[in-house]
């Protein structure tokens, strides 16, 4: 029985800490893992962000319900990324609610992953030798919108810098399952929980000895 009351626990905490809602017209699930995070302020930044997308990109924001089924914020081992087989947008937890980044920052990642769908949906799949040249792609959306931002140099900045690296740097091979074992884990040892509860939470994720 110690088994499946573990992961009936497990469950239970997980549905407890996701939110489901709408942000301007968009679908959104919030996946707050982070005692230390309040998922009233991921919502604000991210309709913040999208608040500035509307303004200053309202092309782009018009097609992003058709870009995206939805918007999952969640631990992540980078900013954003595209799950075309679910046609959802991804943005990183702490990276929403980190005061270091503007709300305009996190926009120009959002419409980095919609430039993503787009080109899934063109017929271009992410798996595909050419990930580089689709990187660049999107690097250069986030250009455009950071020109348009008042506060976008930073964003202008990092795209440029990325755009000048090789292939390689552009679109880096990553090990997705040691990526999330290391966020997973971090997000167990953060967690204001006993250590009872955290050796659950490591066994139901995988990561446990």
């Amino acid at each position: 029985m110690i088994g499946p009351l573990r992961r009936w626990i497990a469950r239970r905490l997980e549905h407890a800490l996701t939110t489901s809602t709408t942000v301007r017209g968009i679908p959104v699930v919030v996946r707050n893992t982070r005692s230390d995070i309040a998922t009233e302020d991921v919502l604000r930044r991210l309709d913040q962000s999208l608040g500035l997308i509307e303004r200053y990109a309202p092309h782009h924001f018009r097609r992003l319900r058709r870009d995206f089924a939805r918007i999952v914020i969640q631990r992540y081992a980078c900013r954003g990324a595209y799950f075309p087989d679910q046609h959802t947008c991804l943005v990183e937890l702490t990276f929403t609610v980190n005061s270091n980044f503007s709300p305009s920052q996190i926009a120009a990642t959002i419409l980095h992953e919609a430039m993503h769908a787009r080109l899934h949906r063109s017929g271009f799949h992410l798996e595909r030798a050419d990930r580089a040249r689709q990187e660049r792609f999107c690097r250069r959306a986030e250009i455009e919108f950071g020109l348009a931002v008042p506060d976008g140099a930073p964003i202008v900045e990092r795209a440029m810098a990325t755009l000048q690296g090789s292939d390689e740097e552009v679109a880096p091979n990553i090990d997705p399952a040691l990526a999330a074992r290391r966020v997973a884990q971090a997000d167990v040892d953060a967690l204001r929980a006993p250590n009872w509860l955290k050796r659950v939470l490591a066994r139901h994720q995988g990561f446990a000895d």
